[in-house]
């Protein structure tokens, strides 16, 4: 019984070896199956996840295809717009080049308008101002539209009016030189003689001296008693004929300024020969009398227009510029 025991011991080793190399082997190959099954799917995961993105990316290539065609068709678009505005671009500077040569000759032709009539105000002036001076004698009144026809001529830059402006200016000098006028001057005068009115003597001189002792015996004896008052044309006057002629010498004197005013020598010349009867009746003879009466006699005498000077040198100047004609 001994010997026989181990037998089926080693009998059943290698049996024990054998079951366990093929349980080893079948766990390798479930291991080797489960492993490739596990690759086969990742393989087809990622099989599946490629076509997955190749159809996205086939999706976003059409996409971006027809994104590329939008935008050929955008630029084609934008080419063309392009060439349009260039052209209309083109259009609208040729047309603002016409827009400022237009511009430029109204300019011209305003500057040349607004020339013409800046001209017609300084010839306007210049014929009002030889009028006041040649027919109403206002030195002033022509040195005044002198000096804006002067400004009117600054105001303008033609360097063609230069001699223009030289023969004005000469003109003005002129008129200067002539100061107020002659009006002016024989208002002045005559205003000085009827200042000189009350200093005349009211009596007269023979009579004031008949008591002297230079008049003759006769004289000296009957002063006291009786006036000897020469006849002739101081006649006697009273009171109130005095205050009478006064008033009325006073008005002869007013109408002699108011003629002398607006020029006119006639009522000038006949209100000063009133004025001289009627001073010869309010005052006697005397020298301080005939001193005046010469000053009546000298301011009738005067002229009363001024000796204009030549001021037609600029206003045919003027004319002949504007007619195209070189001035004599």
């Amino acid at each position: 019984m001994n010997d026989e025991s181990p037998h089926p011991s080693r009998k059943r080793l290698p049996a024990a070896i054998a079951l366990l190399l093929l349980l080893a082997a079948g766990l390798a190959g479930w291991y080797g199956w489960h492993a490739w099954q596990t690759r086969q799917a990742r393989t087809q995961a990622h099989a599946v996840e490629n076509a997955r993105q190749l159809d996205t990316l086939l999706q976003r290539m059409d996409t971006l295809r027809g994104d590329l065609g939008a935008q050929g068709r955008l630029i084609k678009d934008a080419a063309a717009a392009n060439r349009l505005l260039r052209d209309e671009v083109l259009a609208l500077g040729q047309r603002n080049a016409l827009l400022e040569e237009t511009v430029a000759r109204l300019a011209a032709s305003s500057h040349q308008g607004s020339q013409a009539v800046r001209l017609d105000e300084v010839e306007l002036l210049l014929v009002l101002g030889t009028q006041r001076l040649r027919i109403a004698g206002d030195a002033e009144g022509a040195r005044r539209a002198y000096a804006l026809a002067s400004n009117l001529l600054e105001g303008l830059d033609d360097p063609g009016l230069l001699n223009l402006r030289q023969t004005l200016a000469s003109e003005r000098g002129a008129l200067d030189a002539l100061g107020a006028g002659p009006r002016a001057a024989l208002a002045g005068r005559l205003d000085a003689l009827v200042a000189r009115l009350p200093q005349l003597p009211v009596q007269d001189l023979a009579l004031v001296e008949g008591g002297g002792p230079r008049a003759a015996w006769w004289q000296r004896l009957l002063a006291p008693l009786v006036q000897i008052r020469p006849a002739g044309s101081q006649d006697v006057l009273g009171d109130a004929d005095r205050q009478l002629a006064d008033d009325a010498l006073q008005l002869e004197l007013t109408l002699a300024r108011a003629a002398l005013e607006r020029g006119d020598v006639d009522a000038f010349h006949t209100a000063l020969n009133r004025c001289r009867a009627w001073m010869a009746r309010l005052w006697p003879d005397s020298p301080g009398l005939r001193e005046v009466l010469g000053e009546l006699d000298a301011l009738r005498a005067a002229p009363l227009q001024p000796q204009a000077p030549a001021l037609d040198a600029t206003l045919l100047q003027l004319r002949a510029l504007r007619d195209g004609r070189s001035p004599s």
